[in-house]
């Protein structure tokens, strides 16, 4: 045989290697994960927005509510709480680290919706166009909290799936040992009780 023609057998060959790996699979769990690391970037990221937005409603809130002290000071308790705890990348896999910062952040929305509450009893702070505006935006914040735990859940959903099934968990089995199923976000307590409707 020519030594052309085997440079082009060789070729051929690991051109047809190449392209039985790369539709073979192998590389859907390391891009699921990192999907999933993104998404959950995501979600600190919308987390911080909110932190950074408290200090400027507190501030806004206690020039016009200054009796109500105990709210505020729950606010900047639970916003220091909730910030204090946090969820790198690497440890998406541990369920209790994830229900330990979920569980600050759900403090943090609890406070919030009393700070919140408090506003009601005082109309000149209900027009203030600053308070208007920090809620508007708190709001904003607290619908892209929603959607990006939405997309974390999907992206866990999707790579915790390709951990269990064929061919995923052969390539889990062989190639990624050390991959485990990532934790998910899960609903409080207080979500599972239906709300308390008076008249």
């Amino acid at each position: 045989m020519s030594p052309s023609l085997s440079r082009l057998g060789t070729m051929l060959a690991a051109v047809l290697v190449l392209f039985t790996v790369s539709s073979c699979g192998y590389n859907t769990i390391p891009t699921l994960e990192e999907q999933a690391k993104a998404k959950w970037a995501d979600v600190q990221n919308n987390y911080q927005r909110r932190a950074d937005l408290i200090p400027n409603l507190v501030a806004t809130v206690q020039g016009y509510a200054k009796q109500e002290k105990d709210v505020l000071t729950s606010v900047v308790e639970a916003r220091a709480k909730a910030t204090q705890i946090t969820v790198d990348a690497s440890q998406l896999t541990d369920p209790a680290k994830l229900k330990q910062f979920q569980d600050a952040q759900n403090q943090l929305t609890g406070a919030l919706g009393r700070l919140l509450a408090v506003s009601e009893n005082y109309p000149d702070l209900k027009s203030n166009q600053n308070f208007l505006a920090l809620q508007s935006q708190l709001e904003g914040t607290e619908n892209r909290i929603a959607v990006a735990r939405r997309d974390y859940i999907e992206a866990v959903r999707a790579y915790n799936t390709e951990l269990r099934t064929f061919p995923g968990v052969l390539w889990a089995a062989i190639f990624f040992r050390d991959a485990k199923p990532m934790a998910e976000f899960t609903a409080g307590e207080e979500a599972q009780k239906p709300p308390a409707v008076k008249f």
